[in-house]
């Protein structure tokens, strides 16, 4: 057997590698709306995506990465460490490989299924059927399925929503500045809500296990942050040339709204899909740094930083390809539309994270997308696209759970 020090390093290095796929491949979910509407550029989104990806790691990963690293396997009843130092480690490469090759064909997979699947994989081989805590897996592939519902469901109430009240209302342009406080409001009443409840920095300001508390600060945060967002709106508004288009000039008010919106996705992502990469890696590094099978031992802040650095790499390398599909294959884009999405998915991942529940955020991203798509008509959707994109979520676990027990086999041949 290889030194575990060394094995550590592998995987280290491997959980890397699975970050910067990660980040390739899923940062469409955060800013692939806000490109297609044209709110930002390809650069700018990959730069804004970066840094919030990192924080969201860092400040909200802790809950699903211990989902992902000790829910799924029944550790103790592997009964080796060796077992699962090199399990985790052939879970990690078999995800990162299988997420490769989806980016290199700009296909929007889910890291999450990739990674759960190849978890799945090596407890099956490495311990049998009995080693799989079934009922974990059972919550997870529910959230699988209510995910993209709830995106889709919440993005069509949304859009219906603006189209009533701004968009067919006699002043479409006031209508859409008096709304924007409760716009830029909800959206940061729930990261306020979800940084403060159960998190360690909600424990920092002494209110992390007071839920009313949390619900008080997170509406002061939201009412304070809503009218400071009225106040520029207003004041950029009164700038802005009256050309006569005042449909323009609302989607020009939802084109900065979306660019919050998407930022508030990039956090979200970033605190859900940390867990591919660190979630192995971290039992990793507990069975090695213990010397024992990890229980209930917290995955170090140092593991989600290297997480989220890892993601953001792979934002500025190689993120853009899959933004492609999203942005512009699926539907026609407006600021209105991308808001409704953005707001959509970012509320719904935020919520399965703060449950533990490693969900995808492409499913619940592509879901939304067909929610604003069906709010305008079937019409509007492109199913030759969906289709494609299911079928490659369809292939995934499989897939996952295949190299996953081929990777185990092997080096376990070598190294045990």
């Amino acid at each position: 057997m290889i030194a575990a020090s060394i094995l550590l390093l592998i995987a280290i290095a491997t959980a890397l590698y699975m970050a910067w796929t990660i980040g390739a491949n899923d940062v469409a979910n955060s800013m692939a709306t806000a490109v297609g509407g044209k709110a930002i550029s390809l650069k700018q989104a990959v730069i804004i995506a970066g840094i919030l990806e990192m924080a969201g790691a860092v400040l909200l990963g802790e809950h699903v990465t211990k989902t992902v690293g000790k829910g799924i396997v029944d550790l103790p009843a592997l009964g080796d460490s060796n077992v699962i130092i090199i399990g985790m480690l052939s879970a990690l490469l078999a995800a990162a490989i299988g997420v490769t090759l989806a980016t290199w064909k700009e296909l929007p997979v889910s890291t999450s299924h990739f990674i759960v699947g190849a978890v799945m994989g090596f407890g099956l081989i490495a311990g049998g059927v009995t080693a799989i805590d079934w009922m974990k897996m059972g919550l997870i592939a529910s959230s699988w399925v209510i995910s993209p519902i709830a995106g889709m469901i919440i993005a069509y109430i949304i859009f219906k929503i603006i189209a009533k009240f701004v968009l067919a209302s006699e002043n479409p342009l006031r209508s859409a500045v008096r709304g924007s406080p409760i716009y830029v409001g909800a959206t940061f009443f729930v990261i306020a809500l979800s940084l403060n409840l159960k998190t360690s920095f909600g424990k920092k300001l002494g209110i992390s296990n007071n839920i009313p508390m949390v619900i008080l600060v997170a509406l002061i945060v939201g009412a304070i942050t809503g009218l400071v967002g009225y106040y520029l709106i207003s004041r950029a508004v009164e700038r802005w040339p009256d050309d006569g288009d005042r449909y323009k000039r609302v989607e020009r008010i939802f084109r900065n709204l979306q660019i919050m919106t998407s930022c508030y996705v990039a956090f979200a992502h970033g605190a859900n899909d940390v867990a591919n990469a660190i979630g192995p890696l971290g039992t990793l590094f507990l069975t090695v740094q213990n010397n024992a099978i990890p229980t209930g031992a917290s995955i170090p802040w140092y593991l989600l930083a290297l997480g989220g650095l890892g993601i953001s790499v792979g934002v500025f390398t190689w993120g853009y390809k899959v933004i492609k599909t999203i942005g512009f294959k699926i539907t026609e884009l407006t600021n209105t539309r991308g808001y409704s999405i953005d707001f959509a998915v970012a509320t719904t991942v935020l919520g399965f994270s703060k449950i533990g529940m490693p969900i995808s955020t492409t499913h619940t991203v592509v879901g939304a997308v067909v929610g604003v798509g069906l709010a305008r008509g079937l019409a509007a959707v492109d199913l030759r696209v969906l289709r494609n994109i299911v079928i490659s979520w369809l292939i995934t676990i499989p897939l996952a759970v295949g190299l996953s027990i081929s990777l185990y086999m092997g080096l376990s041949y070598l190294l045990l």
